[in-house]
């Protein structure tokens, strides 16, 4: 297991047990205690949770809410989302990325590449990002912060973007239905749009709760999307939208490892 893969698997079993002690966490990893504790330190820095001696709890920074909540739904499928998306870029490609659970773990992904030249309204991109092992050229689009999602919005944000041009936005989004992309919040989507103008190409990125669903604002149609990487197939009249707007869709293989597989130490 890769040590984002853990970062993340620990941060679900925080959410759900609410803590969790480097013994257990070090034999439900089938790791050593000294790399349960570095990966706890690691996680404290970021305010993903909060260590104490022999452990983790639950962060209580007021950034933490819903949007944390979110991290942890369909992790897995996220997690492998992210994984698949990655391996689509490489040195030399500049992206537009928008705030999201899903372009989180992505970004997570792509700290471990180089040559990558990124902007993105999210701090917690920017900063994940920023600590990775790789080296990418990152902008931090500046705006109204709002902390709940660690995000920059409003017209200073969608000013900003405009100033960039990218190779790819790489987006996710609160529906993806058979009219296009749509979002629950007004100012999300309009960064999403912004990025969308400013970029030659158009991949989204989602897990397949997302499909089938309709939300209030309007992104963009389909036909606008060069790449859709999912969880799991689209069904029905959606599948049958995208491929009539030449959407190519790469579904992610989000099946979980093996039992008694060794996990990295």
């Amino acid at each position: 297991m890769r040590p984002n893969e853990r970062h993340a698997a620990i941060l679900e079993i925080v959410y759900e047990r609410k803590n969790a002690s480097v013994e257990y966490l070090a034999e439900r990893f089938r790791a050593s205690h000294e790399t349960i504790r570095r990966d706890l330190s690691r996680l404290a820095a970021d305010g993903r949770l909060r260590k104490y001696h022999g452990g983790a709890t639950l962060s209580e920074a007021p950034a933490e809410g819903a949007f944390n909540a979110r991290i942890h739904e369909f992790a897995r499928e996220k997690r492998a989302v992210a994984r698949r998306a990655a391996a689509l870029f490489s040195a030399g490609d500049s992206l537009f990325i928008d705030t999201g659970t899903t372009t989180l773990a992505l970004a997570q992904e792509l700290a471990r590449s180089s040559g990558l030249a990124i902007i993105t309204n999210s701090v917690s991109i920017t900063q994940c990002l920023a600590r990775g092992p790789g080296s990418n050229r990152v902008f931090l689009i500046g705006g109204e912060y709002r902390a709940e999602a660690c995000e920059n919005l409003g017209p200073l944000a969608v000013a900003q973007v405009a100033q960039f041009n990218a190779h790819d936005a790489v987006l996710t989004v609160g529906a993806i239905g058979a009219n296009g992309l749509q979002d629950y919040a007004l100012e999300e989507a309009e960064i999403a749009r912004a990025m969308i103008a400013g970029a030659e190409r158009v991949t989204v990125i989602a897990d397949a709760s997302k499909l089938g669903r309709s939300a209030l604002f309007p992104v963009c149609a389909l036909e606008r999307v060069a790449r859709l990487v999912v969880s799991a197939p689209p069904q029905g009249l959606l599948a049958e939208k995208l491929a009539a707007a030449g959407v190519q869709v790469l579904v992610a293989d989000a099946a979980p490892a093996p039992r008694g597989a060794r996990a990295e130490r």
